[in-house]
């Protein structure tokens, strides 16, 4: 399915921190990962143009690529981005060593919290920054 976009329209997605949600007694509770450096992270990611049918307008869209959780992770999830490491740019841009790069990151490298279950709302927006402040667990 990504074939062509793995060869030749690769990206970098800057995120300050991504979420994952555990089931827990009550429902689903949101967390926020983050380094523990407090610097943006680097997802690994693919883009790609094409045509909607019905209104012939052009769309880009972009997916992050996904591996396996690290041992910190995995009590959140099975899976995880794919985190680069400033020197890894470059070489995730041009192709080389793609598939190398599905690592997980290190197991010291995030840092995660319990936020506010507002992050499933369809009604908070996208830029309020207390759907990232810790709550109590």
């Amino acid at each position: 399915m990504f074939r062509f976009a793995f060869r030749r329209t690769r990206c970098l997605i800057p995120a300050s921190g991504y979420y994952e949600w555990r089931t827990e007694a009550g429902g689903k509770q949101p967390y926020y990962f983050t380094a523990r450096n407090r610097k943006p992270l680097t997802i690994a990611g693919l883009w790609d143009e094409w045509q909607n049918v019905e209104t012939g307008e052009k769309l880009r869209s972009c997916t992050m690529m996904i591996t396996k959780a690290n041992e910190f992770v995995s009590d959140y999830h099975d899976r995880m981005p794919v985190l680069l490491a400033s020197g890894q740019h470059e070489r995730w841009l041009a192709g080389d060593n793609g598939a190398k790069m599905f690592r997980p990151a290190p197991d010291d490298y995030l840092q995660v919290w319990p936020v506010s279950r507002r992050v499933n709302s369809s009604r908070a927006t996208g830029d309020d920054p207390t759907l990232i402040e810790q709550i109590a667990a």
